[in-house]
């Protein structure tokens, strides 16, 4: 047998990592469900700045490590599979904002829609080397989207 295409544990840790436990290996809408597993996520943090900031700065790290791992896996930049960097996104989309599921709900939204157009300079991160490109794109439309869910929030929408 050889080893040279068994993959390596770290290797497969990685994976599992940036696709979010298989997430991001379902076919259609992947950032979609990876979004989603950033909301589930949101709802089990507690609503403490410490512990938001903490699992935020948590998951671009470990984010920007399994999406290195995965770009060389797969052989091309920001593969569709990884998926850490929606969760992050979400965390990040409703982070310090108080809502509720609707609020929520919208930040959702707002997230995939800026995940989706990736308004500069997102689109100009995702031009940075491994996997703090495939995170830092991700964190930026999740800035975009936080302000706006914020604008959203003190003009009452909801």
């Amino acid at each position: 047998m050889n080893t040279r295409t068994i993959p390596s544990l770290s290797r497969i840790a990685a994976l599992l990592v940036a696709s979010v436990g298989g997430i991001g290996y379902i076919p259609l809408a992947p950032g979609t469900f990876g979004s989603a597993a950033g909301l589930a996520l949101w709802a089990l943090i507690p609503r403490t700045t410490l512990a938001q900031l903490t699992t935020i700065a948590g998951l671009f790290a470990i984010g920007s490590w399994s999406g290195g791992v995965a770009e060389r896996h797969f052989g091309r930049a920001d593969p569709g599979q990884v998926v850490i960097d929606e969760v992050l996104g979400m965390l990040i989309t409703l982070f310090l904002n108080p809502v509720a599921w609707p609020g929520a709900a919208a930040g959702f939204v707002l997230f995939r829609l800026f995940d989706v157009v990736k308004p500069y300079p997102a689109n100009r991160l995702e031009r940075l080397p491994g996997g703090v490109g495939v995170m830092a794109d991700d964190a930026m439309a999740a800035i975009y989207a936080n302000l706006t869910l914020r604008v959203l929030l003190t003009i009452r929408i909801w």
